[in-house]
C-alpha cells in the first residue's frame, strides 16, 4: 500500500485546520480557507513539484492520483448534506411558514436559473463549441441554490432583527431543497442531452421523471426504515450508525440502478438522501440529540469536501485557450444568477404582498452560494469528466462555479450586511 497517501491526506487536514486561523483574521469564512487549501495543496499547484513544473501528463502525476482515489470522500459528504438538508424540512416547520415563504423560495431559486439559462443560451450561440446545452442547463440549475451560512454569520454578529430576517430564515433553509429538485429536473436532461443528443419523449421528459420518482421512492423507504429502527436502537451513537447506513445506502443504490441490466437509469443519490432525512425527522422522535452527534461526526468530512473541491479546480484550463471563456461565462454566471435572485424574490415579495422592506432588500441577502453548489458542480464534473465528449463541460463547470463561489464569499456577507443595515434589522451603531 501506498503509505505516502495516508500522509498526504495528513497534510490536506491540518493545512486546512490553520487556514481557519486566517480566514478569522481576515472576516471570512471558513469555507473559503479550505477551498483555498485544496487548490494549493492540489495537483495543479503543489502537484507541479512533482510533475517537472508542468501541466502535460498532470493526470498521471502522484498528487492527481491521491486526490482521485479520496474522492468518494465527496459523495459520501454530498450525501450528508443532503441529508441534513432534508432533516430541515419538518411538517411543523413548513406549516408554520406558509405558503408566504414557499411562494418567495420557488420564485427567487427560479429566477436566478431561468436568468443564468437564457444569458448562457445566448452565450452557446455565440461559442457552441465551447458553452454546450449540458453546460448551460446544469450551470442554469446551480444558479438556484444558496449558502445560508455566510448570511447566518452576519445575522449572529450583529444581532439582526426585524421583518425582514423572518423572512430570510426560512428562505435560505428551504431553498437548497429547491435546489436539489431543480438540479434533479435539468441535469437529468443535460445527461439526456450529453448520451447522444437524442430529442426522444422518453430520453428528455419520461426517463428523468421516472428517476426522480425512483429516486423520492427510495429515499422515503430508507428514511421511513431507520425511523422504524429508531424505535429499537436509541443510544446516540446506534441512531448515529443508522444515519450513516442511510447515506452509504442511498449512494449504494445510485450506482447499482446504473448497471444497463436495471435500465441504466442516473437517479439522484443527493435527492434519496434528502428524503431519508426528511422521513427521518418526520416519524422518529427524540431525534434532536442525533442530528448534534452528526453535525460533529460531519465536521471533518465537509472540510476534507471543500478541500477536495479546491484540488479538483483544473487551473490549467485557465492557461488554455479556454482561460478567457472561463472568466467570461463566471462572470455572466456571477451577474446574472445576482440579478435573477432579486428579481425572483422581488416577485415572490410582491405577490405574498410583504413589506417593502422585504421586496426591495430579501433578494441581496441570497447572494452567497458555496457548499450545495459545489456539491452540485463536483457531481456533475465527475459524471461528464468520464467521456471525452463531455469532458470539457465538466471541467468548465467547476471551474466556473468555484471562481464564483470565491467572488460570492468575499462580497456575499458584505452585501448582506448593507442590506439588513438598510431594512433596519441592523442597527446602525451594531
Amino acid at each position: 500500500m501506498d503509505f505516502s497517501i495516508f500522509i498526504y491526506v495528513a497534510i490536506l487536514l491540518i493545512v486546512a485546520l490553520f487556514s481557519t486561523r486566517l480566514m478569522k483574521v481576515l472576516k471570512l469564512p471558513n469555507v473559503t480557507g479550505y477551498i483555498i487549501t485544496g487548490i494549493i495543496m492540489g495537483p495543479f499547484v503543489f502537484g507541479l513539484l512533482f510533475n517537472n513544473f508542468t501541466y502535460d501528463g498532470i493526470k498521471e502525476s502522484i498528487i492527481y492520483q491521491h486526490v482521485d482515489k479520496i474522492s468518494w470522500v465527496s459523495t459520501i459528504a454530498l450525501g450528508f448534506i443532503a441529508f441534513s438538508i432534508g432533516t430541515s424540512f419538518k411538517a411543523s416547520i413548513i406549516k408554520s411558514v406558509g405558503k408566504k415563504v414557499i411562494v418567495i423560495t420557488i420564485l427567487e431559486a427560479l429566477g436566478a436559473s431561468l436568468l443564468v439559462i437564457g444569458a448562457l443560451v445566448a452565450a452557446h450561440f455565440i461559442a457552441p463549441n465551447h458553452v454546450s446545452w449540458e453546460l448551460v442547463l446544469t450551470l442554469g440549475a446551480i444558479a438556484s441554490a444558496t449558502a445560508p451560512a455566510a448570511t447566518l454569520m452576519v445575522i449572529k454578529q450583529y444581532n439582526a432583527k426585524g421583518s425582514l430576517v423572518d423572512t430570510l430564515l426560512p428562505v435560505v433553509a428551504l431553498d437548497d431543497a429547491a435546489a436539489l429538485i431543480l438540479f434533479a429536473i435539468l441535469f437529468q436532461i443535460a445527461t439526456g442531452l450529453a448520451n447522444g443528443g437524442e430529442l426522444s419523449l422518453y430520453n428528455m421528459l419520461l426517463k428523468p421523471l421516472i428517476e426522480i420518482a425512483i429516486s423520492i421512492g427510495v429515499g422515503t423507504v430508507i428514511g421511513l426504515f431507520i425511523s422504524l429502527l429508531n424505535r429499537v436502537f436509541k443510544s446516540r451513537n446506534n441512531r448515529l450508525i443508522l444515519c450513516i447506513f442511510s447515506v452509504f445506502l442511498a449512494v449504494g443504490v445510485y450506482y447499482l440502478f446504473k448497471n444497463p441490466q436495471l435500465g441504466g437509469f442516473e437517479l439522484s443519490s443527493l435527492l434519496m438522501c434528502m428524503m431519508a432525512g426528511a422521513m427521518y425527522t418526520n416519524f422518529s422522535k427524540d431525534n434532536g440529540k442525533t442530528f448534534e452527534v452528526i453535525d460533529r461526526f460531519t465536521s471533518p468530512i465537509y472540510m476534507m469536501f471543500f478541500v477536495l473541491s479546491g484540488a479538483c479546480l483544473d487551473l490549467s484550463i485557465f492557461f488554455s485557450g479556454s482561460g478567457l471563456l472561463v472568466l467570461i461565462v463566471a462572470l455572466v454566471y456571477i451577474v446574472f444568477r445576482v440579478v435573477g435572485k432579486w428579481l425572483g424574490a422581488f416577485a415572490g415579495a410582491c405577490i405574498t404582498k410583504s413589506e417593502d422592506k422585504v421586496k426591495k432588500y430579501l433578494g441581496f441577502t441570497l447572494i452567497p452560494q458555496a457548499g450545495v453548489a459545489i456539491g452540485l458542480a463536483t457531481t456533475a464534473s465527475r459524471l461528464f469528466g468520464s467521456k471525452p465528449e463531455t469532458q470539457e463541460a465538466g471541467a468548465l463547470i467547476i471551474a466556473i462555479v468555484l471562481t464564483s463561489t470565491l467572488v460570492y464569499e468575499l462580497i456575499g456577507p458584505l452585501v448582506s450586511k448593507a442590506a439588513l443595515t438598510k431594512a433596519g434589522d441592523i442597527q446602525e451603531n451594531a
